[in-house]
């Protein structure tokens, strides 16, 4: 079932990913050679509780954190831990957060110091496919046209598409209807409607899009092991334009200064 949400809804919901967006650019001032992934995600989990939220992935179907912290070959759900992060490395922070009874999710891969150019046109080709996706959250496309932007410009660029791993609704629940693939035929699937609040998030692979589940149970990661990139943000579909919910604005800030 597919809940559409009030304006009042959306401003709740808005309140909750701009926290979401907030909580990464805190977690980006940190992104730093020797860092430990099990620290950011105890500091993200004290900024969240500092600012009225609770965590929105703890506990979330057994996962034991705040974050899903996913470094250069790991696709998403990666468990913090003592690994440190490498000059050189990407890492994939996702966060979602629960205020005033709504979720929040939004994710970003950083670089750790300087990395390669090939990788680096991975992360701009992936954030620029979550542009186009946005731009076809509009009411009367379908989820197809989403999936069909992401697709169309990451193979352009050589690159592929994760066909396992979806983005969702989001509301009430983290994960509601629809599923909005990364890939897909433009005019198919589900008539997006004004209310719809959907997270989009290209998951896109620098090599083959196969993607299997390390032994912890939650880690996705690439088989060939190169690495993936993934940004994504919760949009409210529009009648012209989506209403992008969440925000990168205070990691850029921060990566600016």
């Amino acid at each position: 079932m597919i809940f559409l949400k009030t304006q009042e809804e959306i401003e709740l919901l808005r309140e909750s990913n701009r926290l979401v967006g907030k909580t990464l650019g805190e977690i980006s001032k940190h992104i730093l050679p020797g860092v430990s992934t099990l620290e950011l995600d105890e500091i993200a989990e004290d900024f969240i509780r500092s600012e009225g939220g609770i965590p929105g992935f703890l506990g979330q179907g057994g996962f034991p954190n705040t974050l899903c912290i996913s470094i250069n070959d790991e696709v998403v759900h990666g468990i913090p831990s003592s690994r440190c992060l490498k000059e050189g490395d990407i890492v994939s922070v996702d966060c979602g957060v629960v205020k005033n009874g709504f979720y929040g999710d939004s994710a970003y891969t950083f670089a750790v110091g300087e990395i390669s150019e090939e990788v680096k046109k991975l992360l701009q080709v992936t954030r620029h496919c979550l542009a186009l996706g946005i731009g076809q959250a509009v009411a009367g496309k379908r989820v197809g046209d989403i999936g069909h932007a992401i697709q169309s410009h990451a193979e352009a660029n050589g690159f592929s598409v994760v066909k396992e791993l979806v983005g969702h609704g989001v509301g009430r629940s983290l994960h509601e209807e629809p599923q909005i693939p990364n890939y897909g035929r433009e005019g198919q699937g589900c008539k997006l409607k004004t209310g719809m609040v959907i997270a989009i998030e290209p998951i896109i692979n620098l090599g083959e899009r196969g993607v299997s589940r390390k032994t912890d149970g939650w880690t996705m990661a690439t088989r060939d092991q190169l690495p993936a990139a993934h940004f994504e943000h919760t949009v409210a579909v529009g009648k012209g334009e989506a209403d992008i919910l969440s925000t990168f604005e205070f990691i850029e800030d921060n990566l600016l200064n």
